[in-house]
């Protein structure tokens, strides 16, 4: 008769579970197709001129970014308008820009949300009578320079106020280069979007031979322009001692934003508002604490990030970790589901399957042992019994050359028990027919 096989327990330990590992690798492959690709540790932001606000709070964001692992690059530009057309062209990541500027044809922008707001300061020489923009009729006006934010909004206020270059002088001047000639006599009128922090704004407003405009019909500009807000410079707020200003002054406010592409990485869109709230989350002399970043006072749709920032804050894991493991976590979570869902059943088949193979080593004696047991019943010689001893000697032999795992080994036993009956069955027909 054809003796069983003598299989290797560890090999089929390693057959069966070294092809759930691979069962597990495929699942891993195939959820990588669909994580999110990790976020860049580079970016580009596009802000302004080096002496402008837009620039230093670039470096602020480069700081803050800095301390989760993730380089800014901060560019100084001409302003807004330049700052649009880098993002579209993908010089940049990131852009800083006023409320109000029009924006590159076929581009998908998103914003990030508002920062604060950032008014139109309106100089002009105290020696001129002023009320309202009509009355700049005829003067010399810096309207910005090509590329800035400043540029639209007096462009698009001057034409409010019937103002055009038939009827007075538009100067494309950089607000450094205008506030200069401003205090040389050499210009009229300066208009000139900034925070009310920038050093050419604390240099023109305690200049004495200079005016700010207050705009008594905010509340019509708001109306025609939904992008400018109306805020308040108090009296006295720049210097107590001197009462600078010296009256309540009205301003027109676009807000500045963070804007960037649609495809801009998730994790870094919480991360970049997460530095935005750090840089101007206490507030300023026209905003509350807390007040930004806001959702509020945008020129295009919320990226989704943020709109789920403002709802609901953070993510859980960027509360309490540094960004790179949180972002790792929430990748790795996409790959967990299929490797869970393969691993459910696994634990469920493996095992059992893993038993049966062991089993199987021993049962597959037992069809030899009933051979043995109907041959040991017609034995009538002591030479067939002397031959089915010595075949049962040697099956035992074989049996215990058997590897199986110490937890399984009762049933090894066992099955020696039962040629061991054999035995003495033999054994005792041996001895009748003896006597």
């Amino acid at each position: 008769m054809k003796k069983p096989l003598l299989p290797d327990s560890k090999n089929d330990s390693y057959l069966l579970y070294g092809s759930g590992t691979v069962l597990l690798l495929l699942g891993f492959i195939l959820a990588y197709q669909f994580v999110e690709p990790a976020p860049p540790t580079e970016l580009r932001i596009s802000t302004g001129a080096s002496h402008n606000a837009y620039y230093r709070y670039g470096q602020e964001y480069a700081a803050q970014l800095a301390q989760q692992g993730v380089e800014l690059q901060v560019l100084s530009s001409a302003g807004s308008v330049e700052n649009l057309q880098r993002l579209a062209d993908r010089q940049v990541d990131i852009a800083l820009v006023q409320g109000g500027i029009e924006h590159p044809t076929g581009t998908h922008f998103r914003s990030l949300g508002s920062l604060y707001f950032e008014p139109l300061w309106v100089f002009y020489r105290k020696s001129l009578r002023v009320n309202y923009l009509t009355d700049f009729k005829g003067l010399r006006i810096a309207i910005g320079s090509e590329g800035s934010g400043t540029r639209p909004v007096a462009l698009q206020l001057l034409q409010d106020n019937a103002l055009h270059s038939d009827n007075a002088e538009l100067l494309a001047l950089g607000s450094k280069e205008a506030a200069q000639a401003l205090i040389d006599g050499s210009l009229d009128v300066l208009f000139m979007v900034t925070s009310p922090t920038s050093d050419l704004v604390q240099q023109l407003i305690t200049n004495p031979s200079l005016s700010l405009l207050s705009f008594s019909r905010a509340s019509a500009y708001k109306s025609r322009h939904g992008y400018l807000s109306s805020v308040t410079l108090p009296q006295g707020v720049v210097d107590l001692a001197r009462n600078i200003p010296d009256k309540p002054i009205q301003l027109l406010a676009p807000a500045a934003s963070l804007v960037v592409r649609d495809d801009f990485h998730p994790a870094l869109s919480v991360l970049m508002l997460q530095a935005a709230r750090k840089v101007h989350g206490k507030g300023g002399l026209f905003e509350q604490p807390g007040e930004f970043p806001s959702p509020r006072f945008v020129d295009v749709e919320l990226n989704d990030e943020a709109e789920r920032y403002y709802r609901s804050g953070p993510p859980f894991l960027q509360r309490y970790l540094p960004f790179w493991a949180a972002n790792l976590i929430d990748r790795l979570v996409v790959m967990l589901i299929p490797i869970v869902t393969l691993m459910i059943p696994l634990m469920k088949i493996l095992p059992p399957t893993y038993r049966w193979r062991v089993r199987s080593r021993i049962y597959s004696w037992y069809e030899q042992l009933r051979d043995l047991d109907s041959r040991t019943n017609d034995a009538s010689s002591r030479e067939e019994i002397e031959a089915l001893l010595q075949e049962l000697f040697e099956v035992e032999r074989e049996v215990m050359q058997v590897p199986v795992p110490k937890s399984y080994a009762d049933n090894q036993y066992n099955l020696r028990l039962h040629l061991q009956l054999i035995r003495g069955r033999l054994e005792r027909k041996s001895d009748t027919l003896v006597d």
